[in-house]
């Protein structure tokens, strides 16, 4: 794999400029995971969702945590990202984006699209809404047969047509590739291209949850290579801002395949809260990289001094990131993909592109 030298070039800008968020760490992204209640029951689901498992965070207990850190954070370049479980299955979350609208501060929402009417997607919006994603998991028959539902593909795309034709959203629609899915991905790109989607976000999934020992959702090695040369063309054709998702150093493909070098953000500006309260960063990371609790502990004072697990990663510089040339840019890429018992790199993009002929 040959980076080539303007893409080295970009790589070690990149790396600076990493090296002083990290050193700065401005709060810019706060993750709420307000409920595990969901109205599907996904193959792929990461979070595994039981709907009685731990109830739904009381929204006050939320508001007293964003009062604490507003006083530190820049309202122009902060927001809350609303996360489930299905974040439409609270009837208070009209008045939480209403809270939260009236504190200053836009707020998001990452959706299934399934109880996304038009009735309500207007109060959202009159609530303050701006940042959505919707995902979308492959064609009618994919999608539905992945999410549970035979109602699920025409509920994501009517909530992807009213969200595409709405001024004043930051809008994007997220597709997890699987071994069913990926010959259809031209199709779905023309498709999202005829709803007037601008922002497609393209990922892999991850075997955590109930993806864990399903086969489907592990692409072999060449497939794994298809993905990136979809992605690739895509972007050439400059009609719709098609990216890979943020997780893991790609190598060659990057820049290629995004429009921004790699970067774990997690714990740098990015931090969560789930729904029991706990302090976390990236809401896809697992338990043991938790740093406290809403409960018992200030989320600001959390933020400033811990998350060092994030920050230095010379922890990380194990295995056969111990030898790997691309360690200055990768610094052993994202969190979620290291094992959780040897804490090394367990699924690493590069080596399986590598393997691939890349």
């Amino acid at each position: 794999m040959h980076l080539g030298f303007k893409k080295f070039l970009a790589l070690e800008a990149h790396r600076l400029y990493r090296h002083s968020q990290i050193k700065a760490h401005p709060l810019t992204y706060l993750f709420w995971e307000c409920t595990l209640r969901c109205n599907l029951h996904c193959l792929h689901c990461g979070s595994d969702c039981v709907a009685d498992a731990i109830p739904d965070m009381p929204r006050e207990d939320f508001m007293r945590v964003l009062d604490g850190v507003s006083p530190h954070v820049d309202p122009n370049n902060f927001i809350v990202v609303i996360t489930g479980g299905e974040p439409l299955m609270r009837a208070d979350l009209e008045e939480i984006g209403k809270e939260i609208k009236s504190r200053g501060y836009p707020w998001g929402m990452v959706t299934n699209g399934m109880a996304l009417n038009p009735e309500r997607y207007t109060k959202l919006m009159n609530a303050g809404l701006r940042a959505l994603t919707i995902s979308l998991d492959g064609l009618e028959d994919n999608h539905n047969h992945f999410r549970g539902n035979v109602h699920s593909f025409e509920r994501a795309v009517r909530a992807i047509n009213m969200a595409s034709h709405t001024d004043g959203i930051t809008f994007d629609v997220m597709t997890c590739v699987n071994r069913k899915n990926l010959k259809e991905l031209p199709k779905i790109y023309n498709l999202l291209l005829n709803l007037g989607v601008k922002r497609w976000r393209v990922s892999n999934v991850f075997a955590k949850g109930r993806a864990k020992d399903n086969p489907l959702f592990q692409l072999t090695n060449q497939e794994f290579r298809q993905v990136f040369e979809f992605i690739r063309e895509a972007k050439k054709q400059n009609l719709m801002n098609v990216n890979y998702d943020c997780e893991g150093f790609l190598g060659s493909y990057e820049k290629a395949v995004r429009d921004n070098p790699f970067f774990c953000w997690a714990g740098v500006n990015i931090a969560s809260v789930l729904c029991d309260g706990s302090i976390s960063a990236c809401p896809s990371l697992r338990g043991d990289y938790i740093q406290g609790n809403i409960y018992k502990d200030d989320l600001w004072d959390v933020w400033q001094n811990r998350y060092q697990v994030m920050r230095d990663r010379s922890w990380a510089k194990i295995g056969d990131c111990k030898t790997c040339k691309y360690w200055r840019y990768c610094e052993g890429s994202s969190l979620h993909l290291r094992d959780e018992r040897t804490k090394e790199l367990a699924y690493c993009h590069v080596k399986r592109l590598e393997a691939a002929g890349v």
